[in-house]
């Protein structure tokens, strides 16, 4: 793959904006030390890209009970 386009990626994501998150997440942890999924002498952000558009990095979807149980308990 020559060059990495948004098109690419968004046949992986169901739109732009999942899109520019997931490609934020994955640039941090490839800064923070994450083994790339995808061969790539190029930038964070690139290579975060390059893994999307390849199908190796997919977002994850969370239910409606996987948010309830991060909040902590209302006092009422």
């Amino acid at each position: 793959m020559a060059r990495v386009t948004i098109e690419d990626c968004l046949d992986n994501v169901t739109n732009m904006y999942e899109l520019v998150h997931l490609a934020t997440k994955r640039a941090r942890q490839l800064y923070k030390g994450a083994d790339p999924l995808v061969k790539s002498k190029n930038r964070v952000i690139v290579t975060a890209l390059r893994e999307i558009a390849a199908g190796r990095v997919i977002p994850q979807v969370r239910t409606q009970e996987d948010l309830d149980n991060e909040l902590p308990p209302m006092a009422n």
